[in-house]
């Protein structure tokens, strides 16, 4: 069991700081979509789209969030200078981001409907979204960030 956890340490942290980053780009989110439609109502329904400056919002700070617990505790540095392997970082987010919004979008309008209770918690049809499309996206940045941008 020991050389199995030695072994798979960096996927254990990644799934620890992804996880981490989750509860900050979850929390943020909730936080964000109570209020900024109270600062800008379009919020609600931009163009077509639930919850757009929310998802964004959120998305950033937790990126950096993760990009800090990555080159700490995650990933080994020095395949590229730090400005590249931040920009790669920053690119590779970018990506991810745009595809969280468009998976979010799409749990929101055609899965979730209600809100789900799970013992004392109530999970709104946002953050049900919200939770699904950070697992769909993990899993891509864990490659690429393991492949193109850190040291494997």
């Amino acid at each position: 069991m020991k050389k199995l956890i030695l072994k798979q340490k960096q996927l254990i942290f990644f799934v620890i700081a992804g996880g981490l980053s989750a509860v900050v780009e979850i929390g943020l989110f909730k936080l964000f979509s109570l209020y900024i439609p109270k600062i800008f109502p379009p919020e609600l329904n931009f163009y077509g789209i639930k919850y757009p400056f929310s998802n964004v919002f959120s998305t950033s700070c937790a990126i950096l969030f993760n990009y800090i617990l990555s080159i700490k505790f995650v990933f080994e540095r020095g395949k590229h200078s730090k400005k590249r392997e931040f920009l790669y970082f920053m690119i590779v987010s970018a990506f991810s981001t745009v595809l969280s919004l468009s998976i979010f979008q799409i749990f929101f309008h055609y899965v979730f409907f209600k809100n789900i209770n799970v013992m004392i918690f109530v999970f709104s049809p946002e953050v049900l979204s919200k939770i699904f499309a950070i697992i769909v996206v993990s899993v891509l940045n864990y490659s690429v960030k393991k492949k193109i941008i850190f040291n494997g």
